[in-house]
């Protein structure tokens, strides 16, 4: 999950902090959920979704199809 939303983040030109700001969220804070330091919370993770385009079960490691 944690490689699926950096690949997303890099897919679409983002840096870390700028996904933060989207997130209304501190890099330190996205740059933890990226290397798996910290959980993503439920609202964060429906967020990034909604943002790409995608899945919840694609972020989550539970399907292959975007």
């Amino acid at each position: 999950m944690y490689q699926r939303i950096r690949d997303l983040r890099e897919d679409h030109d983002l840096t870390q902090r700028e996904m933060a700001q989207i997130l209304h969220c501190s890099q330190q804070v996205y740059s933890n959920y990226e290397l798996g330091q910290r959980d993503i919370p439920t609202a964060v993770l429906i967020a990034l979704a909604k943002y790409y385009k995608t899945t919840t079960d694609y972020i989550l490691g539970l399907s292959d199809t975007p």
